[in-house]
């Protein structure tokens, strides 16, 4: 395993060559535009781009959670973890969102994707984050320790089937007293500019 640095904090983020071919890293400043690709082809349409953009232009980006996976050079999957919240009445914990994740179709059934999430919640682990939150595959995420998150006491607020909605609690103890509604940040809000 090949580790890395991110470079706007030098803390060991965690990094690895599958094969000598594939690269996980964080995102650098000049990736952006791939990226941006990325997710267009992945999901056939803009909102996972324009989310990316969003969050990546809004105070709480913090770029050592955005990586990418690259072959030759050429970046072929993305992951994103962003802060959210969850609350109950007065009470706000801080947690993060898992979202996007693409990988483009040639790469997809190579293990790219699972390293990925697995290098991702590595570094939010290290970085101190105990929460991630998901929407996503119920067949693929529980590989990562991911549960259901309504059991847990955590509502969505928007409609999804309940086996999408999953947490995964990186640091012992994370979620034990935790419920309530996961509040996304203004990104993900449809009025969000």
């Amino acid at each position: 395993m090949a580790a890395l640095r991110a470079p706007q904090t030098g803390i060991m983020v965690g990094g690895e060559q599958m094969n000598g071919s594939i690269e996980i890293r964080a995102e650098r400043p000049g990736d952006a535009g791939s990226i941006g690709t990325v997710n267009r082809f992945v999901f056939g349409q803009e909102d996972e781009a324009r989310l990316v953009e969003a969050i990546r232009a809004w105070p709480g980006f913090d770029p050592a959670l955005s990586l990418v996976a690259v072959a030759a050079g050429r970046i072929v999957g993305h992951i994103l973890f962003s802060p959210i919240s969850i609350v109950d009445g007065s009470i706000s914990t801080p947690a993060l969102a898992l979202a996007p994740m693409a990988v483009l179709p040639e790469w997809q059934r190579k293990g790219v994707g699972s390293k990925l999430v697995r290098i991702g919640l590595d570094v939010c682990r290290s970085r101190g984050h105990g929460i991630v939150i998901v929407v996503g595959h119920p067949e693929f995420y529980p590989r990562f320790g991911f549960v259901p998150a309504g059991a847990a006491g955590l509502i969505l607020p928007f409609d999804a089937p309940a086996d999408a909605f999953l947490v995964a609690e990186l640091i012992p103890e994370s979620l034990s007293e935790v419920r309530g509604e996961v509040v996304y940040s203004k990104p993900f809000q449809p009025d969000a500019t």
